[in-house]
């Protein structure tokens, strides 16, 4: 078995390894250990989310090389889950698992039928294989069970038919219900489906054409905010998710070739972007600073009008917040200011220490940091109201993230995935690592 090298020494070791133990804690204590489906967030009765699910299978890993779980437990946690969606019911069927090798975005914890009445997910059933792919890379043991990992899991990936979820207009479509078809959305301007694009184009089975990579990245928007060009999204974990598996630094498609960055590079522009609006502050929020930022899709207090310090000020729950031109209602999310760590430490560590430290929103959490927080919506807390739940969504990027700054083993393991390598280089990406690779190949 290859050996997979230990992180490099940190100054700020000992706040990142806790910041990984009490995020990994979620899914340890959140998933069904029978079916390996983690529960989307900690309110009762909640169904599981296939993202969650696919950050499990990524954090599993991580874990084992940070001491917080066996690698036996580990390998029989990947197992079960892997074993699930394979013998899950996939067909027409308005209570199945999936269809088309795609999963529902929300299944039911127990008996992993669809919840809701929601759709099937393309980007979510994205990020499920990004988990299954970073274990077939990680357990690369002769034993039987490891063999069975890398070859459920290449089976799940190879069977989604990525053309058949593809819009008129050549780009993907968000989704699909069995009782009236495709949702009339599909992925357009720059945002957490990088990695879904990369993924479909890299099939070895159902490939998306490069053409479809064509049509998404023809819809992006380049936008100059506080004197910084970058490839706009406003919510901060659009420009985080898809590098939480893919190292982005160095590699080049054609529109950042255009404009002399990477994707990598893009995203510490976005993060700087986000402290400097907080530092300006527009609309006055309460605690808004250069160390109290972080504007995302999050949970917040709303929907509600209140008038407080003599200013109307309608809040919302769970919207898609962004800055500087997104909705913006007070509400932070520190998990999304951890997960732009790699890009951006300088200004990520200090307002990690405001989170911890001053407003108190981690360490008395047995998760550490719930979704959000809002300080101009009046609380018992220094963080004014706190949401009462944690999302699987959120801590799996800390894990991630957090080891992608202290050792790169997220990274490494999709660097050496058939699939992702194949998908940048359909896409038109080159250079650094990508290039290396292929010399090699």
């Amino acid at each position: 078995m290859r050996s997979h090298p230990s992180s490099q020494p940190s100054t700020a070791g000992p706040l990142l390894q806790h910041l990984q133990s009490k995020a990994f804690a979620y899914f340890q204590c959140e998933t069904n250990p029978a079916n390996g489906l983690v529960a989307d967030k900690t309110a009762p009765d909640w169904p599981a989310s296939i993202a969650a699910t696919g950050l499990a299978l990524s954090c599993y890993p991580v874990a084992v090389e940070r001491g917080l779980m066996s690698r036996d437990t580990a390998i029989k946690r990947t197992l079960a889950t892997l074993r699930f969606f394979r013998d899950s019911v996939q067909g027409e069927h308005p209570d199945a698992s999936g269809y088309r090798g795609f999963y529902y975005h929300f299944l039911d914890m127990r008996s992993g039928r669809r919840a809701w009445q929601c759709e099937l997910s393309t980007v979510d059933s994205a990020l499920l294989f990004a988990g299954m792919l970073a274990a077939a890379a990680y357990f690369d043991g002769d034993g039987a069970e490891q063999k069975e990992i890398r070859e459920t899991a290449n089976f799940l990936y190879q069977r989604a038919e990525w053309p058949w979820a593809q819009a008129a207009d050549g780009t993907l479509g968000h989704g699909w219900h069995p009782q009236s078809g495709f949702i009339a959305h599909s992925w357009q301007g720059y945002d957490e489906g990088l990695l879904l694009y990369v993924l479909a184009l890299g099939s070895p089975t159902h490939p998306l054409p490069p053409a479809a990579y064509a049509a998404w990245s023809s819809t992006y928007e380049w936008k100059r905010c506080y004197d910084i060009d970058y490839l706009y999204c406003g919510p901060l974990f659009t420009h985080q998710l898809s590098q939480a598996w893919i190292d982005f630094r160095g590699i080049r498609d054609a529109f950042m070739r255009s404009k002399g960055i990477d994707y990598f590079e893009n995203s510490r522009r976005a993060t700087q972007v986000q402290q400097r609006y907080a530092s300006d502050n527009p609309l006055g929020f309460k605690g808004y600073s250069e160390h109290c930022w972080g504007i995302t899709a999050s949970d917040g207090p709303g929907p509600a009008t209140r008038k407080i310090d003599g200013i109307e000020r309608r809040f919302e729950d769970y919207v898609g917040r962004g800055a500087p031109y997104g909705f913006d209602d007070g509400t932070l999310a520190p998990w999304a200011v951890v997960a732009s760590l790699p890009f951006a430490p300088e200004i990520v560590l200090p307002t990690l220490h405001h989170f911890i430290h001053t407003l108190q929103l981690h360490d008395a959490h047995p998760y550490g940091f719930k979704a959000s927080f809002n300080a101009t919506w009046p609380g018992p807390s220094p963080g004014g109201w706190i949401s009462p739940y944690f999302f699987g969504l959120n801590l799996g990027p800390i894990v991630l993230m957090v080891e992608n700054q202290r050792s790169g083993l997220p990274w490494r393991l999709m660097r050496g995935c058939r699939a992702v390598v194949d998908g940048l280089r359909r896409a038109g990406f080159d250079g650094a690592w990508l290039d290396a690779g292929k010399r090699h190949a």
